[in-house]
């Protein structure tokens, strides 16, 4: 996979920061869920995090949360819910970043079975609009 970051510069400035990784996917509970591994290459060397993702049938929605390395003990995040419409995946949350309310959202699309795009962005207007901070995009890789 390959990542495009937005890094926010103390005078106001952004930088986007680039690098490459791997991720691996495996279901478990017959597909109800399922656990991604990642390994970030980033400029400030290897980094890894997990995401967890939980099926509910009786509405269509996904559960996605997120377990970063970098604070192994934290409590986990509000998951993002949503659902794929269309080839989409559209999933929001409201909880604090960086101590700030906000609106986090992922989109998923432009699947393959091949490759995959996937970007969070973050609202602090309640969605009226949105700053894209992360930008994923996957390509399969032979076994």
């Amino acid at each position: 996979m390959h990542h495009r970051v937005l890094k926010l510069q103390p005078d106001g400035g952004q930088q986007w920061l680039e690098y490459d990784g791997t991720s691996s996917n495996r279901e478990i509970m017959g597909g109800l869920v399922n656990i991604e591994d990642n390994l970030f290459h980033t400029p400030n060397g290897d980094r890894r995090g997990v995401a967890i993702r939980s099926y509910d049938r009786s509405n269509g929605t996904w559960a996605i949360w997120w377990i970063d390395e970098r604070y192994p003990h934290a409590a986990m995040d509000p998951p993002v819910v949503g659902r794929f419409v269309d080839g989409v995946g559209t999933f929001y949350s409201d909880g604090p970043v960086n101590g700030r309310p906000a609106r986090t959202r992922f989109i998923w699309s432009e699947i393959t079975p091949t490759s995959a795009r996937w970007e969070q962005a973050l609202s602090y207007d309640a969605g009226k609009t949105w700053q894209v901070n992360w930008i994923m995009t996957f390509q399969r890789v032979s076994e």
